[in-house]
């Protein structure tokens, strides 16, 4: 709960109405206000810290000028929604983000009526935002529509999509370019703020759109003044690029400052067709430590704001992306060949150590997924060894280049999917749930899930040596703490590993639910096979398994649909195998956000739950008479 003394005006702002009954005068310290919550709330329970305390200001302005929730504001990603959601009604809920059963920590339509689009990955906000302008116009409705995209995320090959298709259908509709990287352009402070004024002015409009309509009809003299028009403007502003693409670019103008804000995006108001506000911000902004530090301060535990986060004096566990980040290192100390390739995720993918010590031999494309792949298959054409660091979920943007550019063409391109399974408090939109099944299917594809952390660096290591296409995927976190062998094997290739002799059930297990597999199998006195590779499937084990046991289970953390356990059964019915079979694994439901381990009692993958699945099913097993077995 908010106290009356730290915020005596947010304590009075339940919804973007009560924002609007307040003078406008008073609008820059319910920003100051609204940072400092975020700044306390964050701190104590953790989360997305730095892009919010950017976008105080200019989440205020929207709410305040817009009539909300009938207008409509898409996030994208959503990274920069916590303000958001503290105006609209969730402010004393906001501790209890990205925890079970709490907020969760991007806008999600089923938690509020202002969350007009559900989001996580990035760059959908303008395709979102023109598909609600358009329905708008064809329903007859006067709502309006705004897009608020990073300029991070307007690297991706969707957002110039979405711009080109929007300047096309000259509908009615603003994308505000939240630039806080200084990355587009530095031009910030009286003079642009007076400048984006002018732009987006009515006589400027005027002017403009009624010089068209003579100029075009004297060909020569039109394309003078459209050149003389973009080369003004070339010099001052970086609007050109949108202009091409049929938006009116207005900008930059200080994200900070609530005046010029108010000003610009009420004669923005006025105008119609697509129009591109161009606003700079600081991430981390009012807070020291996360405006020196902002990516060190993008995601957060909870921390002591008068400290900032102090490192933990107390050695953490390793973790499998610190496996990838060393193994890819010391691979490329032996192979030249080796090239590594990350959609704007050297952190999270564990890159930062391979940069700097192979920066020619390093390449980040920001966010485009699917040139992050065509780009690899490119590079592997002609005797590169690319390695594609990438989170699972994201993987899913680039599939079309994983079939055709790079399966299809048999390139050796290994994929080390990180934050396969479960993620914890990203929730559903990051969840690796599905990668087994679409990698499986894929002519030319091996597929490698490690139990613990030196089986992931072999089977990195094994991927990398083949010919042809590969992925290894491996979750989020720390493994069991098995020793790391520094010298690299090649895996035989397709070969399972029999852990546990049991009687009566065998339990084939596809990665890290071997731990919790291994530990039903004491109780039960279960049979437990380290299957290791999806494709190519040991089917001599699995035939082996069948003939000398009762009930087979299958244990992934993947949907059931199309994964493991999927190919385990393919397997038996193309041999004619007839054996009670059981595919335990992620079931066909969104696995909500909370820590790994409750997300795993959810999914009913935890040892507990694995015990009760393989129970049910012996019991079943007992209960059927031998002829109904034998049938």
């Amino acid at each position: 709960m908010t106290q009356s003394s730290h915020y005596p005006l947010l304590d009075k702002i339940d919804l973007p109405a009560d924002l609007r009954a307040l003078p406008e005068s008073a609008l820059p310290q319910v920003a100051a206000e609204v940072r400092a919550f975020l700044l306390e709330s964050v701190s104590q329970s953790g989360g997305h810290f730095a892009a919010g305390l950017g976008s105080v200001e200019l989440t205020v302005a929207l709410h305040y000028l817009y009539n909300t929730p009938e207008d409509r504001i898409v996030w994208d990603v959503g990274h920069q929604a916590y303000p958001h959601k503290i105006l609209t009604g969730r402010k004393d809920r906001l501790q209890s983000i990205r925890k079970a059963h709490g907020l969760a920590p991007f806008p999600k339509r089923e938690e509020s009526v202002y969350d007009t689009f559900s989001v996580g990955h990035s760059s959908t906000s303008i395709s979102a935002a023109l598909g609600m302008a358009i329905a708008a116009k064809l329903t007859g409705s006067n709502r309006r529509a705004v897009a608020v995209i990073g300029d991070g995320a307007m690297t991706a090959g969707v957002a110039f999509e979405a711009l080109n298709h929007a300047g096309d259908l000259n509908t009615d509709l603003l994308v505000i370019l939240n630039d806080n990287n200084m990355s587009i352009s530095p031009n910030v402070g009286a003079l642009s703020n007076r400048f984006a004024q002018i732009l987006s002015g009515k006589l400027y409009t005027t002017v403009r759109e009624g010089s068209k309509k003579v100029l075009s009809q004297m060909p020569s003299v039109w394309e003078l003044a459209r050149r003389a028009e973009e080369h003004v403007k070339g010099l001052i502003v970086p609007g050109t690029l949108f202009e091409e693409f049929g938006f009116n670019y207005i900008g930059p103008i200080d994200g900070h400052d609530m005046d010029a804000l108010l000003h610009t995006l009420r004669n923005v108001q006025q105008l119609h067709g697509p129009q591109l506000l161009h606003v700079i911000t600081k991430k981390g902004k009012g807070y020291a430590p996360a405006e020196a530090d902002p990516v060190k301060y993008h995601g957060v535990s909870p921390f002591d704001p008068h400290q900032g986060i102090v490192p933990s004096a107390k050695k953490s566990a390793i973790n499998y992306c610190d496996v990838f980040g060393s193994w890819v290192c010391d691979m490329a100390a032996k192979d030249r060949r080796l090239v590594a390739i990350t959609p704007a995720m050297r952190e999270g993918s564990g890159l930062v150590r391979y940069e700097r010590e192979y920066p020619t031999r390093y390449f980040d494309v920001a966010i485009a997924e699917q040139h992050s792949v065509n780009v690899a298959a490119g590079m592997a054409c002609d005797g590169l060894k690319p390695v594609v660091a990438i989170y699972s979920t994201f993987l899913q943007r680039g599939y079309d280049q994983v079939i055709h550019d790079v399966a299809n063409q048999n390139l050796p391109v290994l994929f080390a999917l990180d934050r396969a399974g479960l993620v914890g408090a990203d929730g559903p939109t990051h969840n690796g749930s599905y990668d087994i099944s679409f990698m499986r299917c894929l002519p030319n594809m091996t597929v490698m899930t490690p139990s613990d952390e030196n089986e992931c660096r072999q089977m990195l290591y094994t991927g990398f040596m083949l010919d042809g296409p590969s992925a290894v995927r491996y979750p989020r976190g720390t493994g069991p703490g098995v020793d790391i062998q520094e010298e690299m094997q090649a895996l035989p290739l397709g070969k399972a590993e029999l852990r546990r002799r049991g009687r009566r059930v065998a339990v084939l297990v596809f990665g890290v639910m071997l731990a919790p597999a291994l530990e039903v199998a004491e109780k039960l006195d279960l049979t437990v096979v380290n299957m290791r590779f999806v494709k190519p499937l040991d089917e001599a084990m699995v035939l082996e398994m069948a003939r000398s046991h009762e009930l087979l289970v299958t244990f992934e953390e993947n949907v059931v649909a199309g994964g493991a356990g999927s190919a385990v059964n393919e397997c038996l019915a193309a041999h004619g195998e007839s054996v009670a079979i059981a595919n335990c694994g992620l079931p066909d439901r969104l696995i909500q956000h909370g820590s790994r381990e409750e997300m795993l009692v959810d999914a009913g993958l935890d040892a507990a739950s694995f015990e009760q699945f393989v129970r049910a099913r012996i019991a079943t097993l007992d209960a059927q008479t031998p002829a109904a077995r034998r049938a």
